[in-house]
């Protein structure tokens, strides 16, 4: 068999390890630079796993190059927007971001993760802003963040941007994971067990057949 790990472009070398035992090749996407608009969205990082891992390339273990940067397509934005109106899948994304500190660092943690023209907001979001309960009833989707980011936020609209841009970014992760999985017959696999659940929730909504597994972290 063979994997696609996600959501990261890069994973833990234990996690490799893992990966590399269990499935023939096992694939990686490029960083995901989403475009929200034509003035704002993530800047990508260049680096691959097969920079690391030069032999695993060579010999073709390592499969990489698979391209999620860019504007979202039509069919992804309203998958995303799905995701988004969906109270048990938004209610597993707020006590992830309350409880799991690996998916907080992903989404608010990295000070070298810049966005190019965007709106004035800190360079490192605070997630524990959006302790409250009801963010994670509050109404979301791709042109109400989009709207947001055309204007000069303060306060509350910024972290409603913010919020809804995290939204945005884990649910587009996932909606890749599910294409590149059917598009190339992959088994999707993670080690961050809250992606793991809200890939889960999505494919038992919108009753997609995907394999999917995660690989439990232990000691790192």
């Amino acid at each position: 068999m063979n994997a696609l790990y996600y959501p990261f472009h890069l994973c833990h070398v234990r996690t490799l390890v893992h990966l590399l035992a269990d499935y023939q090749t096992v694939h990686f996407r490029d960083f995901m630079a989403l475009q929200l608009t034509p003035m704002m969205g993530t800047t990508a990082f260049p680096d691959r796993m097969g920079d690391y891992y030069p032999e695993d390339l060579q010999a073709g273990r390592i499969i990489q190059g698979y391209n999620v940067s860019g504007a979202m397509a039509p069919e992804i934005i309203r998958a995303i927007d799905q995701d988004l109106a969906d109270r048990p899948w938004r209610t597993q994304f707020q006590k992830s971001l309350l409880k799991d500190s690996r998916f907080q660092r992903g989404l608010f943690g990295d000070p070298h993760a810049g966005r190019t023209g965007s709106p004035e907001a800190p360079s490192k979001p605070e997630w524990h802003q959006f302790r409250e309960e009801d963010w994670a009833a509050r109404l979301f989707n791709v042109e109400t963040v989009r709207a947001l980011s055309r204007k000069r936020l303060h306060g509350e609209e910024l972290a409603r941007f913010e919020y809804g841009w995290a939204l945005i970014k884990t649910s587009a992760s996932l909606m890749y994971t599910i294409q590149l999985c059917h598009q190339h017959g992959l088994v999707a696999v993670t080690d961050s067990s809250a992606h793991h659940d809200l890939l889960t929730r999505t494919c038992e909504r919108e009753q997609f057949q995907l394999e999917h597994s995660c690989i439990k972290r232990e000691g790192y």
